[in-house]
């Protein structure tokens, strides 16, 4: 008896199993709801924009480097007393480095040396100067006295001549001892040139901050030696002023009539992803770049950093505003771009004056049916679908297509809500047909190869 009870539940369970699979994959499995992939229409804002990266840049940065050669021996300290570092905040005029300066500090002595030896020079000139304009004096007045005498018996010709030559010789001395002052000034000029030279020299060995700011990057350390050729060593690189940032974005050639000054731009950083940073759109720069045949342009959007938050060099996902539209209704594009099948269509919608259509090329959204050719304006917005369920089927509704964003459209039409479900994608899984084969609730037979079973 109990062995024919659990038989006879057996076989209930096996015929309420076979039942579910012949609703589901038999002959009324069409009959049956499909599982699209659903998505919603909503009411909400649509920013129409241009996206572009970009990266974070310090807007004033100096590369601080030595002008001299030498060994570094010494970092200054910044404001808070800790010597000069990455991060470091320094004033105008801090000592930032100290390079070993022995030899310019000899030079410097030498050059101090060869100025005062040029100001001796130019005294001993001068002495010599006031001898030969009192030999001249002498000379001039023995002169004038043989001019008096004249030439007699007492005074030869030979001495009238000798006179007048000593005196003509005393004033050309005189001029050479003009010169020789002019000379002894001119070397002092010289050593004066390069005691300021040596002495110019030995300051560039403390390397000094030229702006208030902070060092972004320290390239040299304690013990290393800097060699200034045609390029100056780089030492430090110091942000002037890290309160006003800006952003260097690459922005395509397509895109960049659509740039302008002043433009509204937001953008957000991966070190802090759920924040918005705004700015403005500054200068367009005209050394365009090619990359694998892509050229781009450089514009640079201005920022405010008065939090500190943005770090040199971050990269940046930027929106250009082009356009903000407030208070509209939003369909996914994947719902624009839903196309069903023809069997999926509710019949209704399936008569010629109203069969569905493919859409015009240019919005290859959905299939387009006769009721919403007849109110295309394609001098206004451009026509679509989206598709609802209506029992077991989809039915279209028209709408007129706005800007996008690239992912939500905006829509207007009638019968639209907010929160309204439409379908963005077919099926999950689609029935096949109720074949014993494709079916797994019918049982399978095994069949003997003589055609017994």
């Amino acid at each position: 008896m109990k062995n024919w009870i659990k038989i006879s539940l057996t076989a209930a369970i096996l015929a309420a199993v076979i039942g579910i699979g012949v609703y589901l994959y038999g002959p009324n499995a069409e009959d049956a709801p499909r599982s699209y992939r659903m998505d919603v229409i909503k009411r909400g804002d649509l920013l129409v924009s241009i996206s572009a990266t970009g990266t974070v840049e310090p807007e004033e940065v100096i590369d601080i480097g030595a002008q001299i050669a030498g060994k570094v021996v010494s970092f200054g300290t910044d404001k808070n007393g800790r010597s000069i570092d990455y991060g470091s905040v320094v004033a105008e005029g801090t000592i930032l480095a100290q390079i070993d300066d022995s030899l310019y500090q000899a030079d410097a002595a030498l050059a101090d040396a060869q100025v005062r030896q040029a100001g001796a020079a130019i005294q001993r000139a001068k002495a010599d100067l006031e001898q030969l304009k009192a030999k001249r004096f002498q000379a001039e007045r023995d002169w004038m006295r043989v001019q008096n005498l004249g030439s007699s018996n007492a005074l030869s010709k030979t001495d009238f001549d000798a006179y007048r030559a000593a005196y003509e010789m005393a004033t050309a001395n005189v001029l050479v001892g003009d010169a020789a002052v002019l000379q002894a000034a001119a070397s002092q000029s010289q050593a004066l040139a390069g005691l300021q030279r040596a002495r110019q020299n030995l300051s560039y060995c403390t390397i000094r901050s030229p702006v208030k700011g902070v060092i972004i990057d320290r390239r040299v350390n304690i013990g290393q030696t800097v060699v200034a050729s045609l390029n100056a060593p780089s030492l430090f690189l110091l942000a002037k002023d890290l309160t006003r940032m800006q952003v260097w974005v690459a922005v395509n050639e397509a895109d960049v009539g659509k740039i302008y000054d002043g433009q509204p731009v937001s953008f957000t950083v991966d070190a802090y992803p759920d924040d918005v940073f705004t700015g403005k759109a500054g200068k367009l720069r005209l050394n365009a770049a090619m990359t694998q045949n892509v050229v781009s342009y450089t514009v640079e959007v201005l920022t405010d950093n008065s939090s500190g938050r943005l770090l040199p060099y971050l990269t940046a996902n930027v929106q250009f505003e082009l356009k903000r539209i407030t208070d509209v209704f939003l369909a996914p594009n994947a719902a624009l771009r839903f196309k069903p099948n023809p069997e999926q269509i509710d019949p209704e919608y399936r008569k010629p004056s109203a069969a569905p259509e493919k859409t015009p090329k240019d919005n290859p959204a959905a299939p387009t049916p006769a009721s919403v050719r007849e109110s295309h304006r394609p001098e206004t917005r451009k026509s679509g679908i989206v598709w609802i369920r209506s029992g077991k089927y989809v039915k279209p509704v028209p709408v007129q297509i706005g800007e996008n964003d690239g992912m939500m459209s905006e829509v207007r039409g009638e019968g639209l809500s907010d929160g309204m479900a439409v379908i963005i994608g077919q099926p999950v899984s689609e029935p096949s047909g109720s074949s014993e084969s494709s079916n797994p609730f019918v049982p399978q037979f095994r069949r003997n190869q003589g055609g017994k079973k």
